[in-house]
């Protein structure tokens, strides 16, 4: 239950509550209006936690430290989360050796940061009579790349572009540095 649901002090409208106390501990059923003048006693919020229940349960706390300590552990989450991109390098048939190498370690380097990579290949012309040049090429930079990877999508023809997608191996990404990291020379440079 998101906390914009909760209903605090006057907004609950029943006849009475399941009380809890700010040490946790039950203290029975009681009138709605016993329980706001504890709560007030106390100097602290009757929260209903649990609308659900006959009757219906709540809290005696802070509400504004609650609510800010839920929004902390809602950001403390999304910190955590490890957002995936999905990044793209694209090619054309005729590329040369040197290239397709540049090329596949770019993919390497978004695999080891822990992103997706789709890797296209763009046919012009007559080039799209040829589509098995781009899939002998898209099997060359699997080779380049040797186990770094997981394939999600195997190569595949969409119009013009012949794509797959290419998702990190759980042992390959490189971790993220937490902080920065500070220079530790010592004495000063001359």
């Amino acid at each position: 239950m998101a906390e914009k649901d909760l209903r605090i002090n006057e907004q609950i409208r029943v006849r009475e509550v399941r009380l809890i106390d700010d040490k946790g501990e039950q203290r029975g059923i009681v009138s709605t209006l016993e329980a706001l003048r504890i709560a007030r006693e106390a100097g602290l919020d009757l929260v209903e936690v649990a609308p659900q229940s006959v009757p219906p349960v709540c809290r005696l706390l802070n509400y504004g430290k609650y609510k800010f300590e839920q929004e902390k552990k809602v950001k403390d989450a999304k910190k955590r989360a490890k957002v995936t991109e999905l990044k793209e390098i694209r090619m054309q048939p005729k590329i040369a050796e040197h290239d397709l190498d540049f090329k596949a370690n770019h993919v390497r380097e978004f695999l080891e940061d822990g992103n997706k990579v789709k890797v296209t290949i763009r046919f012009r012309g007559r080039e799209l009579a040829h589509t098995e040049i781009g899939e002998e090429i898209l099997k060359r930079i699997l080779a380049k790349l040797e186990g770094a990877f997981v394939l999600e999508r195997p190569p595949l023809m969409e119009g013009r572009f012949m794509s797959m997608v290419l998702q990190p191996k759980a042992g390959a990404v490189k971790k993220q540095p937490e902080g920065d990291t500070v220079n530790t020379a010592s004495g000063p440079e001359h």
